[in-house]
Formats: structure tokens, sequence, C-alpha cells
């Protein structure tokens, strides 16, 4: 399935009619985003500007589609939605377009190249057990697809007490393709017994939306807590929420 437009969803519907399994998105949906990721930009690019004596700061926001000043990362940007490994790839490309041999990017890259602790700076962006508890209460399961790889999502998940509460989780290294590809929500779907139709997809992100969508599930929810506006969001979501705090009532 290829569409990514969606129907207006009834103001007042209760999204989670007829849904038996969640999948939720991870950076931006269940844990804050922007704060992580500025402090790691500005980092990574000091220690490339130190590896290769040029100024890379700027150029290395600009890449990642990241706003300098305020931290915003862009909704369409390469960190709203990109595996850590093609990051890699594409910051290495960026300095032998910027006129280093590959091999001395390479090296460059690997001297400056280091993962953000995902423990140290994960702030749940509402009380998540709690709504972990109301959906059990509704005999709703859950899972999460992420563009993280599993290493940091596991310790993330574990650090805020929720690992047990996910049935089961896709990541970025799992070997299948990643988002916007569908290959996340059918693995977990048939993993887990649930038709596709009878799950949810919720995600701050356009790819998030547009994997949903391209599955076959019942229904697509956007976020605002993450990298995209209600104008991105709206043209591909049934429903956008402030948050997922707003998914299920108390």
């Amino acid at each position: 399935m290829s569409a990514v437009s969606a129907p207006a969803t009834k103001p007042g519907a209760d999204p989670l009619e007829g849904i038996k399994l969640v999948v939720f998105d991870k950076d931006g949906t269940l844990i804050e985003f922007h704060p992580m990721w500025r402090a790691w930009v500005a980092e990574l690019g000091a220690r490339l500007s130190d590896a290769t004596g040029r100024p890379l700061v700027d150029q290395l926001f600009s890449l990642m589609g990241v706003d300098q000043a305020s931290g915003h990362v862009y909704p369409h940007g390469l960190l709203a939605a990109t595996p850590m490994a093609r990051l890699r790839e594409l910051v290495v490309q960026a300095l032998v377009d910027e006129g280093l041999e590959p091999s001395a990017a390479e090296r460059a890259v690997a001297a400056a190249w280091h993962a953000p602790d995902p423990v140290a700076l994960a702030t749940p962006t509402t009380d998540l057990p709690a709504l972990l508890d109301r959906l059990a209460a509704r005999g709703i399961r859950a899972a999460v697809a992420t563009s993280d790889d599993r290493e940091p999502t596991e310790r993330t998940l574990a650090a805020l007490g929720i690992a047990s509460r996910f049935e089961t989780i896709a990541c970025a290294d799992d070997g299948h393709a990643v988002k916007p590809a569908p290959d996340s929500v059918v693995r977990i779907a048939k993993q887990l017994g649930v038709a596709v139709d009878r799950i949810l997809v919720v995600g701050d992100a356009p790819a998030d939306l547009r994997m949903g969508r391209s599955a076959g599930v019942r229904r697509v929810v956007g976020v605002l807590t993450g990298v995209g506006d209600e104008a991105t969001l709206a043209p591909l979501a049934d429903v956008v929420l402030a948050s997922i705090a707003e998914l299920v009532g108390g």
C-alpha cells in the first residue's frame, strides 16, 4: 500500500476503538527528542573540527537538519528518522564533499563518532507506566518500532522502568528495512499474532505515520512532542494529539 493521505477523524472519536495493539515510536513519542540531539550534534561537530582542522559545526547542524540556535530538529531532516549507521555514512560523505580524501574522512569520523547517552538524556513525555496501565486495562497490548539501534533502545526502556511493558521492539539494526518502510510493523504483527488492521501506530515524525499507513494498520496517530508540527502531521494522520498522554483517558 503506497497511499499516505488520511481521512479526517471525527472530533471526539476514540482513537483506540477497535485496536488490539499500539506500536509506539520512541524518540519524540515516548521520550523527549530535541534536547538529546542538539547536544550530540554540537559535540560531534566539535570533535570533527578537531580531527580535521576545519570548522565543521555549522555544516553538521545543516546536514543533520537541526536548527543550531534552538536545537529544533526539522521534520524532514536526517535526524528525524535516520538510523545511526546511515547517519555515520552520510557524515563521511559530507567530509569527502568538503574536500577530504575518503580514507581521511573515514579516519576523522572514526575518531569523532560517539553515541548519545540514551539513559542520561531520556526524559519521558508523560507518565509512561500509568499510560501503559490504562492501555492494559482496556486489553490493548504495546510494542515499539524505532529508528534507533537495539542496544540503546533496550537500555533506555529499562532505565525508564518500562522495558517489560512492551511485548516486542523493532529497531533500526535488526536487519529489515527501516521507516518509512512497513517492515517493522509487519514483523511485529506477525510476531505477536495481531492482524495489522487491529494495530494503531503513534509517532512524531512523517516517517512513523507513513510506516503505519503503508503497513495497512487501522489507524495512525501523530503527536506534537517531537519533530513534527500539526501542519506536517495532519495530512498523514487520522488524528494529531498534543502527546501520547491524550491517547487514552485516565
